[in-house]
């Protein structure tokens, strides 16, 4: 399952994620993963989650950024969730349609069941009808 967070820049979506992961944390078996652009919420987190700065990773382009999550993902047979700030921002995706990848993620998260938890700077009304099902919060 793909679920979204939106808002624009500044509205408060990486303290909503940050809640929603730490309350999760409780709640799941499994792993959970926290992807960002910085090591900058290292803090905020619960100990039991595993933050992971994307920008140390050399990744380029959306391509790229799905294969590194299935390398993630293939290497912890436990994670159940996988939550990504600055979504548009990590994945390489800030100037194009972000249709392809969030169609990869939710192919990858039916077939390995991890859920995953997007935050992504774009007003609701900017996405495309199909996403209002997956959007949890809109700022």
């Amino acid at each position: 399952m793909v679920q979204l967070i939106v808002g624009k820049k500044g509205k408060g979506k990486t303290k909503h994620l940050l809640d929603k992961v730490n309350s999760e944390v409780q709640n799941v078996s499994g792993n959970i993963v926290y992807l960002d652009k910085s090591t900058k919420h290292m803090y905020e987190l619960n100990n039991k989650i595993r933050l992971i700065d994307v920008s140390s990773y050399m990744i380029s382009n959306s391509d790229e950024f799905v294969g590194f999550i299935c390398g993630i993902i293939s290497q912890d047979h436990d994670l159940q969730q996988m939550y990504f700030d600055s979504f548009l921002k990590i994945a390489c995706a800030e100037e194009i349609d972000i249709d392809p990848i969030i169609n990869k993620l939710e192919a990858v998260s039916q077939k390995f069941g991890v859920d995953f938890i997007l935050s992504i700077s774009r007003d609701e009304a900017e996405l495309p009808a199909s996403y209002k099902e997956k959007i949890i919060v809109s700022l």
